[in-house]
């Protein structure tokens, strides 16, 4: 149960075989690294490291030290499988060759 002076949040990740959301109550002032670390989401999934993976509220990157607002939903990013421009090209290629 929330008292009135705190926050509603979201702490959201993927990975290819399960999701994890917890809504939870932070203090006003939380940070996105606090609320993370209060979610117990880096227990449940050790795999999360912090440091390299980045961070967003609604698909914008943040920083770890950014103060959170009433109905963020925190998302811990997963590294990238493939570079974007390399899927780019082979896609570009792949279509020139089919011509």
């Amino acid at each position: 149960m929330a008292d009135a002076g705190s926050v509603q949040v979201w702490v959201a990740y993927a990975s290819s075989t399960f999701e994890y959301l917890e809504g939870m109550h932070v203090a006003p002032g939380t940070t996105i690294g606090q609320a993370i670390e209060q979610s117990g989401v880096l227990q449940a999934h050790p795999e999360i490291n912090l440091v390299t993976q980045p961070v967003g509220i609604y698909a914008k990157k943040k920083t770890l030290d950014t103060v959170l607002r009433e109905r963020d939903r925190i998302e811990i990013y997963r590294p990238l499988v493939a570079d974007p421009k390399d899927s780019r090209r082979k896609r570009a290629a792949k279509k020139e060759a089919a011509k």
